[in-house]
């Protein structure tokens, strides 16, 4: 049964992020950066980033603690209005907009908002193809001026539900998770959408490199992944989920 009364999801979407916050309370938080200054969750200062992640690791990205000054996409579908109302929760500002619904107008939207929010970014979307880039975190990045910051989210111990959100990542309470970021890519500005396609690669590999670093860092085998990580392991935060 879909529930379509916008108050009732309002208050259910509230019910159910105040459940995962309390389930997300006990989860040890490491933050991760080959860059210093690129936490999501403090204060970047002036600085504004583009944070691109895949769609699975959404759970983890919203509820490990309170955002500061950040703004994402959420589907037009029925069901993102309850994404949408959970987000508000935590302190990002949702923008409505998809590839087959309101892309062009969500499009303007986001490189309005970059200018003064950061911008969460699943590039690969509910639909898939899982864990391949498109085009549309490019042509912002081209379009405001805005560096591109990739990250990944892992836990040490977690389950996937499967249903619409195959493979979503959710960490057991007391579990370490880790969200690693590695250095920003920047895109030339002015790019036309059949520009692209060499910076998609490069982010493209990005990408599939942290999230098997992240992965690594998971099982206890971080060490010697790569040369310049080192560093960022040894500096890493360490806070309890909020």
């Amino acid at each position: 049964m879909k529930i379509r009364n916008h108050k009732l999801i309002r208050v259910l979407a509230r019910i159910l992020a105040w459940g995962l916050r309390l389930w997300f309370r006990p989860v040890r938080l490491h933050l991760v950066g080959e860059v210093p200054g690129m936490d999501p969750y403090g204060d970047a200062g002036e600085r504004r980033y583009l944070y691109c992640l895949w769609h699975d690791a959404i759970v983890g990205v919203i509820f490990s603690r309170p955002h500061t000054r950040m703004a994402g996409l959420v589907s037009l579908h029925a069901d993102g209005a309850w994404v949408a109302d959970v987000m508000e929760v935590f302190g990002i500002r949702p923008i409505r907009g998809s590839s087959s619904r309101r892309g062009a107008a969500a499009v303007r939207e986001m490189c309005t908002a970059a200018r003064d929010w950061h911008i969460a970014i699943t590039v690969d979307g509910p639909r898939g193809p899982r864990h391949r880039v498109k085009d549309g975190i490019l042509y912002i990045a081209s379009q405001t001026g805005r560096p591109i910051v990739p990250t990944a989210f892992v836990a040490s111990r977690e389950f996937r539900p499967r249903g619409r959100w195959t493979d979503m990542c959710i960490p057991w309470p007391w579990a370490h998770t880790w969200l690693v970021a590695c250095a920003p890519l920047h895109v030339p500005p002015g790019l036309r959408p059949d520009q692209l396609a060499p910076y998609r690669d490069q982010l493209q590999q990005a990408m599939d490199d942290v999230n098997a670093f992240a992965e690594a860092i998971a099982r206890g085998e971080a060490e010697g992944f790569y040369p310049g990580w080192r560093e960022a392991l040894a500096g890493d935060v360490s806070r309890r989920a909020a």
